[in-house]
């Protein structure tokens, strides 16, 4: 049966999660917004702490053998939904996984600049499109 390629259940796993994960981003997202208003990003602030939990979780249930997680399941979970999610879910694993293997200094360059570049690439572009019009 076709469904069961990995080149065609890979892709799919993926694009299943990733609609779940934005969906429940855009209706958390707009929870927050009509609850607490917009002084503060109090729901992006939630899907990427929560995106970080659920990412740790994952990754221990599958390398600590707690459990069996096929592939696709990884996929559909920490790539699908957890990417569309949020991704600093996968900055949060990348950086705990670079400490974990005691690799201090890249860690640090790769959290801090991370933040500190992305904010600035996001302020960069704004002001590339003001530029351009």
């Amino acid at each position: 049966m076709i469904f069961n390629d990995p080149v065609i259940r890979n892709p799919l796993a993926v694009s299943l999660g990733a609609i779940v994960g934005a969906l429940s981003r855009y209706y958390l997202s707009l929870w927050f917004l009509q609850r607490f208003g917009v002084s503060f990003p109090y729901g992006t602030f939630f899907i990427n702490i929560t995106g970080c939990l659920m990412m740790g979780i994952i990754f221990s249930l599958a390398t600590e053998t707690v459990i069996t997680i096929t592939p696709e399941v990884r996929l559909l979970i920490a790539t699908g939904f957890l990417g569309s999610y949020t991704t600093f879910s996968t900055y949060g694993l990348d950086t705990v996984s670079l400490v974990s293997a005691k690799r201090f200094i890249p860690a640090l360059i790769y959290g801090v600049s991370s933040a500190i570049v992305g904010i600035v690439s996001v302020k960069l572009g704004m002001e590339l499109v003001r530029w351009l019009k």
